[in-house]
């Protein structure tokens, strides 16, 4: 049986570094309050203005490609998950396979909020076993700076800017991505969203004005949601493959709010030294939240690790995915 498993992993990580002091000077907040909501102290933010989501992945994709040994002419296919491409078309996938030279790959932009990493990594994953594919690149990339009101209080504090990206490869040995289940429900499309930008209200003069090309959120409804579902697919992803708390080396948990974290790994029956934890230090990188855990962690890593991925994203959407480490 051909699986599709993970044979590198690679991340990039803007400079510039955004603490909750610096925020303290920026919105009437404070670090003891932010930490004690969210369990973040600083995030990443791209100041160069000439340099967006395609640059970051780009970054990632080089990398990913020196630790792998091989050249981007081998890659078939570039899947960017991602909610602030650098246009509304092209795709960013395509910039980044002309940035590296990925002459033979196509590819494509993949837009599921927060969820996005791991509805990529989903679909990469059927290409893989389809048997026509061999090398796919899957990139979570997000230069969420960009839509982030930084006199909005609530949402300022939540954010950063990273990329992640995995390699996937065809597996016959028993490792790779084994079990997912994705799920979305279009009624909580109110309690998290940007309202304008998109074919319903296009940018006009006042759609600027009004600020609503930034992040809307009404946290408590978003928060209340995301911790049942995403401990819900969690414990979904283990009941269907006879996982018990000991099976399961790590759990690979979107970065949102550590709370959140909390509460899926205690569903599980798990204690928090098997949680990927990196939010303290970069902070909500929405598509890139997953990558990024899997990068900080691969040194701990050894094969045949059980890892469980779930993720919660505005739509709502989210999703669980259970693969074995493969090297």
């Amino acid at each position: 049986m051909v699986r599709a498993a993970i044979t590198a992993v690679s991340s990039y990580l803007p400079d510039y570094v955004l603490t909750n002091k610096e925020l303290e000077t920026m919105v009437e907040t404070s670090d003891e309050w932010i930490v004690s909501r969210s369990g973040i102290r600083e995030r990443r933010i791209m100041k160069d203005p000439d340099k967006a989501t395609a640059f970051m992945g780009s970054e990632c994709v080089r990398n990913l490609l020196t630790k792998r040994g091989i050249g981007a002419e081998e890659i078939d296919l570039i899947i960017m998950a991602t909610v602030t491409p650098d246009h509304q078309f092209p795709a960013s996938a395509n910039i980044v396979a002309d940035s590296i030279g990925a002459v033979n790959a196509w590819g494509f932009d993949l837009q599921a909020a927060c969820s996005s990493f791991i509805y990529a990594l989903e679909t990469g994953r059927r290409f893989i076993e389809s048997g026509q594919y061999k090398k796919v690149v899957v990139i979570g990339s997000d230069k969420m700076s960009s839509i982030v009101d930084y006199t909005a209080r609530a949402t300022c504090i939540l954010f950063g800017d990273a990329a992640g990206a995995v390699l996937l490869e065809p597996d016959t040995s028993g490792h790779g991505i084994i079990d997912s289940r994705m799920y979305v429900d279009g009624s909580g499309k109110k309690y998290l969203y940007q309202k304008s930008g998109g074919s319903l209200n296009p940018a006009s003069i006042e759609t600027v004005t009004n600020r609503e090309h930034f992040i809307t959120m009404d946290g408590q409804p978003v928060f209340k949601v995301a911790v049942i579902k995403m401990a819900d697919v969690a414990a979904e992803m283990m009941q269907r493959n006879h996982l018990t708390a000991e099976d399961v080396a790590y759990l690979v948990p979107h970065q949102a709010n550590k709370r959140i974290i909390e509460a899926t790994a205690n569903r599980m029956g798990i204690g928090m030294d098997k949680v990927m934890l990196n939010i303290e230090k970069y902070a909500n990188t929405t598509s890139a939240t997953l990558p990024l855990c899997l990068c900080d962690w691969e040194s701990k890593l050894k094969k045949g690790d059980n890892l469980v991925l779930t993720t919660f994203g505005a739509g709502f959407t989210w999703g669980g995915l259970y693969l074995k480490w493969a090297y």
